[in-house]
């Protein structure tokens, strides 16, 4: 007669079960190993940032600031390489062209969404042929006048340049600049008639703002604001959604023209096809910089705001600000120089 209790024939068939469940969840776990490893081991070497600018712009400044942030918490050189040239299209080209491995990122500007349109034959497509990693920073453009001009807000603004149609003198820094792009959009959304005179950067076209040559131009506003505190110019509205918290007297365009916004956009991206746990460290490093104090207090020196957020979320907003530029553009019928 059996002594075994019946709990010994359950228990025996229990114990390959268990290592059978442990076995199971261990190779469910195995293809995550290779992310995980790859992602604490990114980076192993120095990590470069293409600007598309000359140093000493907005582009230039901000990138430094994430770059310096970056080095300390990666553990690794983060080296600012300037390329510019042909509109920005240059430097986009060697990015796009890089390996997608997370060493070679670009800090993408206005440019970026305006030139996808404006030129007819690019070798590459930017929202197709990169990869989003996060918001830096929006910056307003103002727009500005010269302190003899008739007209002291908006509204007065667009009743002269209706009275006056083909008079007025805009000013930007170039074709396609974001000026001219702000200007155009205005321009559309107001229904008036101004000539662009486009210039070889915003500091001559600025500079016969200042001295009264041209009438108005829609300047970046950490460029202008120098100029209109000590009302050497007249700010009449700035082009953000919100005001400004540098000039918070200076309503916006869109309080009069509803619905218009211009701003820049900037932000860092990488190569299609870069690992997505490259992307997620490098975003939440990004975003760890754009919450600490010091980096902020220097943004806010570019009279910008945060653009802290996902890469999905900077992914599409940059792909709105392409649709926007595209259309005015088109409409406009801008063509590159």
């Amino acid at each position: 007669m059996r002594t075994d209790s019946p709990d010994r024939g359950v228990n025996s068939m229990m114990l390959p079960r268990r290592q059978f469940l442990c076995l199971a969840a261990c190779a469910a776990a195995l293809p995550a190993a290779p992310r995980i490893a790859r992602a604490q081991a990114f980076p192993s070497r120095p990590v470069r940032i293409i600007v598309p600018t000359a140093a000493g712009g907005p582009n230039d400044i901000l990138t430094r600031l994430i770059g310096q942030w970056l080095s300390e918490r990666l553990g690794q050189p983060v080296i600012i390489e300037n390329r510019p040239g042909a509109g920005t299209n240059t430097a986009t080209e060697v990015v796009v062209r890089a390996p997608p491995d997370g060493y070679t990122l670009f800090s993408a500007g206005p440019a970026s969404a305006i030139n996808a349109t404006l030129y007819e034959k690019l070798s590459f497509n930017f929202l197709r042929d990169t990869a989003p990693i996060a918001g830096v920073m929006r910056v307003s453009n103002v727009l500005v006048v010269h302190p003899s001009f008739p007209a002291k807000s908006v509204p007065e603004f667009i009743a002269y340049a209706k009275a006056n149609p083909g008079k007025l003198s805009m000013a930007s820094g170039g074709i396609g600049s974001g000026s001219h792009m702000a200007g155009e959009l205005f321009k559309m959304m107001a229904g008036v008639d101004m000539v662009h005179v486009p210039y070889r950067g915003a500091g001559p076209a600025l500079g016969d703002v200042l001295g009264g040559q041209v009438q108005v131009m829609f300047d970046l506003l950490n460029n202008s604001i120098e100029h209109i505190r000590p009302g050497k110019l007249r700010g009449l509205a700035v082009t953000t959604a919100t005001r400004s918290h540098d000039l918070p007297d200076i309503p916006t365009v869109g309080e009069f023209v509803p619905g218009y916004e211009a701003s820049a956009v900037f932000g860092i991206v990488a190569p299609r096809n870069t690992p997505v746990d490259v992307i997620d460290r490098l975003n939440k490093e990004i975003n760890a910089g754009l919450a600490d104090p010091g980096i902020k207090a220097k943004l806010a020196q570019l009279s910008s705001t945060v653009l802290a957020g996902s890469a999905a979320g900077f992914g599409k907003l940059f792909a709105d600000e392409t649709e926007k530029w595209g259309k005015v553009i088109r409409a406009a019928n801008i063509k590159a120089e």
